[in-house]
């Protein structure tokens, strides 16, 4: 099975779930952008610290510094498989990880685009109940990922590392088309 994953797909299509059942079962390790970021700043990290004064400015953390804490996590991986979620996010963020991953002779072995149609999206998100999920605000994050993180799909495709699963039907399900997809 392959190991070296990046996770495509709007939000609420069940990325993180997958990605823990996926990483917990094949022994990779969830890289989660998010995540990484709050554990880096729990760890008083240099890195941590300059993500830390940029969040809580309101700002969003550079492509540079979330590069660099990527880098730092999978530098310490020694030759365990992992699972990108949530990074790269744009076509640069990508181009920008190419060299980091061909220095760590670590490429991409396969990218998993999860499709949802957008009522499935909506439903699930506004069933998580969190504060910020209407569906206005929903609304404007599937087209905010249709305009920054779509292209994507293009970007590895061309590139033969893409294969889209279908993200609706029972969370088992869902994992079972993608570890299909991965043999």
């Amino acid at each position: 099975m392959k190991t070296r994953l990046l996770f495509l797909g709007p939000p609420g299509a069940g990325k993180g779930t997958q990605a823990a059942m996926l990483c917990e079962s094949g022994g990779m390790k969830h890289l989660s952008t998010g995540d990484l970021l709050r554990s880096e700043v729990a760890a008083g990290t240099e890195l941590g610290k300059e993500a830390e004064a940029v969040m809580n400015r309101g700002e969003l953390v550079s492509d540079a510094l979330v590069l660099a804490i990527v880098e730092s996590q999978m530098k310490n991986l020694s030759g365990q498989g992992w699972l990108l979620d949530g990074f790269p996010r744009t076509v640069p963020q990508a181009e920008a990880l190419e060299p980091l991953l061909a220095e760590l002779q670590q490429s991409i072995e396969a990218v998993i685009l999860l499709e949802l149609d957008d009522a499935v999206l909506i439903e699930r998100l506004l069933a998580r109940g969190r504060a910020d999920d209407n569906e206005t605000v929903i609304r404007n994050r599937l087209e905010v990922y249709r305009e920054k993180t779509a292209p994507l799909i293009n970007f590895y495709r061309d590139k033969g590392l893409l294969t889209s699963v279908p993200a609706h039907g029972s969370v088992e399900v869902i994992t079972e088309r993608i570890r299909e997809s991965l043999s």
